[in-house]
Parts: C-alpha cells; sequence; structure tokens
C-alpha cells in the first residue's frame, strides 16, 4: 500500500519554487528617537515648539492631500467597518482594474486600527511656560490608516498602507506568484493559472528561471515608482537629506520573515 509521500508524488504535475506573499514595511530611519524626532520638527519643519501638536499639523495636511488626490483622480474612498472583509470589498474594483491592464490606483479604504504613534507632554512644573520643555514617547492608540489598493503591471493586485501619524510608517503587500505570472506573459510562455500559484506551465525550466530572478531589486522598484505617484506627509525638501529617506524592511509571510536581501521562496506545486 503506497504511503502519503508516495500519493503526493505520483500526482504532482508541475514543481517550482518561488516567493508567495510578502508583507513590507518602510520606515524613516531619523523619525524613531525622540532627539532626530525634535531634530526634524525644529530644524527641518522649523516649528518653534516641538511637539505631537505639530505632526498633527502635518498629519492634517496629509489628510487632506490623500482626499484631494481622491477626487481629483475620481478614486473611491470607502470607511471600512469593523470586521469587513476589505479584500473582497476591494476585489471588484481589482479584477475591472485587471481587465483593463492600467497602472493606477482603484480604491482607498479607511479603516480604525492600532499603531504604535509619537506622543508629547509638557514636564512636570511646564504647563503654564510660554515654551515647555517636552517629554516625549511611543504610545499605542486607535487611528485612521488609509488602504490605497492598486492594480500594478508587474505585481498584479497589490495595496499600500499608511496612517497620517508620526513616524508615518508605510505596509505593503505583494504576491510573487502574480508577479510571476506576468513575467511569464510578457515571455510568451503560456501556463494554467490557480488562484495563488500554477496548475502547468508550458515551459517549467523557464518558469523556476524567472521565479529565481523575483529578488529586492523589483520589490525596492515597485516601492519607488509607487512612492512617487500619491502624497506624502514629507516636502521635498524633507526627502532631499539621504537620512529622511525611506527604507524597506521585509517580512514575508512564508516561509518565515526575512529581510530585503533574503526574500526566500516556497516550494508550490499542483496536483490532480
Amino acid at each position: 500500500m503506497a504511503d502519503s509521500a508516495t500519493l503526493r508524488r505520483d500526482h504532482v504535475t508541475l514543481k517550482c519554487r518561488s516567493i508567495d506573499r510578502i508583507f513590507l514595511q518602510a520606515y524613516v530611519p531619523k523619525l524613531q528617537s525622540v532627539g532626530q524626532v525634535c531634530i526634524f520638527l525644529r530644524w527641518q519643519r522649523k516649528f518653534k515648539i516641538p511637539s505631537s501638536a505639530a505632526f498633527g499639523q502635518i498629519g492634517e495636511a496629509y489628510v487632506k492631500a490623500i482626499h484631494q488626490f481622491a477626487k481629483r483622480h475620481q478614486i473611491p474612498v470607502v470607511q471600512f467597518e469593523k470586521g469587513q472583509d476589505k479584500e473582497e470589498v476591494a476585489r471588484p474594483y481589482l479584477e475591472a482594474a485587471a481587465r483593463e491592464g492600467k497602472d493606477r490606483v482603484v480604491l482607498i479604504g479607511i479603516a480604525q486600527e492600532k499603531a504604535s504613534v509619537w506622543r508629547s507632554w509638557p514636564q512636570k512644573g511646564q504647563g503654564k511656560v510660554a515654551h515647555p520643555h517636552m517629554e516625549w514617547g511611543r504610545q499605542m492608540a486607535f487611528i485612521n490608516h488609509f488602504y490605497f489598493y492598486l492594480w500594478d503591471s508587474e505585481w498584479g493586485a497589490a495595496f499600500w498602507k499608511t496612517n497620517a501619524y508620526a513616524p508615518f510608517p508605510i505596509w505593503l503587500w505583494l504576491n510573487g506568484h502574480e508577479w510571476a505570472k506576468r513575467q511569464l506573459a510578457k515571455a510568451g510562455v503560456s501556463y494554467q493559472a490557480l488562484d495563488n500559484g500554477f496548475r502547468s506551465c508550458a515551459d517549467p525550466r523557464v518558469m523556476q528561471k524567472i521565479c529565481d530572478r523575483l529578488g529586492p531589486e523589483a520589490v525596492q522598484s515597485f516601492f519607488w515608482r509607487w512612492r512617487r505617484r500619491w502624497p506624502s506627509p514629507f516636502t521635498r525638501a524633507d526627502l532631499e537629506p539621504v537620512t529622511f529617506t525611506n527604507w524597506l524592511s521585509v517580512n514575508s509571510r512564508s516561509p518565515t520573515p526575512g529581510c530585503l536581501t533574503d526574500l526566500r521562496p516556497v516550494a508550490c506545486g499542483s496536483r490532480v
């Protein structure tokens, strides 16, 4: 009697190692410590008193710019309900964009979620002083997060999440299998797709070479390509010094967390 390993082996129609879904976080290194935050607000943005109120002004302008961007490009804005399946809400918009084959933001969703934010308060005894010394700390707060659902010709469906509170983090969701499908199509190699993978491919060796090619360069290209397309809490002057440039740290959802220079593939296969 055949064991389970033999049965699986005999029914595998395609073997390939590729990167599956990838979750990335982008952050600004120079907004991660109190001293750097104060330098940014006082000397870069010229606020007389570096405080979370100053960050509030930056955040409010950022939110206004996001809504103006949505109106200008006729992008639907949806307030997600608690527990609502965000992917199901975005799916018809993404499918329509896929049929068009045009790179664009298809939906902006807003959801209240917990995040770590910078807060400041006057030092003890400084409450009534005209220019008080401030204490700073990171606190958890329920705040609005903005989900930019988009269609990208290189990656297919993806989303970019951010919020309007310092230190202004960014989260990205990408799918390596979808990236590989688009590279196969460009190469003229036919394949039969699964929802998140492949059932068959006319040239498995070319397919494996394409999957092996996926690495930091493709991810960074996506990040900077879209980073320049929509509003930012940072001005051009803010982004000129390299110290205020967004950097990427990466978590790969499968199989294990990794860094940007170590995007790890996972085995995938099809069975009939």
